[in-house]
C-alpha cells in the first residue's frame, strides 16, 4: 500500500513539473519585432515582422515572405529545401536556416540584438 501511494505521489509530481515547465516556456516565448539576415555569420539585415513584403537574400537564392507579423521561406535554390519546410516563424530566438546557402534568418524584438 506504501509503495502504491509513493508511485501516485511521485506521478503527480512529474505532471506538475512538466506542466510549470510549459507553461513558463510558453510565457518567455514572446513575439518578436525583427528578423535578423545572416549569411556566413555576417549580419546583413532586419527586417521588421509588421510590414508584409517579399525579399531577395543572399543574391537571390532565398525568398523570404513576411505575411501578418510571421516570416517563412518561400523559395531555395539549395537541394533538399529543409528551409522552406521548416515552416512560419514569429517567436523571439526562431529561426530559418539553409546550411548549403549559409543563411540564417533569426526573430529578435529589436534590430540590435541577435540570440544565437
Amino acid at each position: 500500500m506504501k509503495k502504491r501511494t509513493f508511485d501516485i505521489v511521485l506521478i503527480v509530481l512529474l505532471l506538475a513539473i512538466c506542466i510549470a515547465a510549459v507553461l513558463i516556456t510558453g510565457l518567455r516565448n514572446q513575439k518578436g519585432s525583427y528578423v535578423c539576415i545572416s549569411v556566413n555569420g555576417e549580419v546583413q539585415m532586419y527586417l521588421p515582422l509588421d510590414v508584409d513584403g517579399v525579399f531577395s537574400l543572399n543574391g537571390g537564392t532565398n525568398i523570404l515572405c513576411i505575411e501578418n507579423g510571421f516570416a517563412y521561406m518561400f523559395e531555395a535554390d539549395c537541394p533538399d529545401r529543409i528551409c522552406i519546410s521548416e515552416g512560419k516563424i514569429s517567436r523571439i530566438g526562431q529561426q530559418i536556416v539553409c546550411l548549403p546557402n549559409r543563411l540564417v534568418v533569426t526573430v529578435t524584438d529589436s534590430s540590435q540584438e541577435v540570440f544565437y
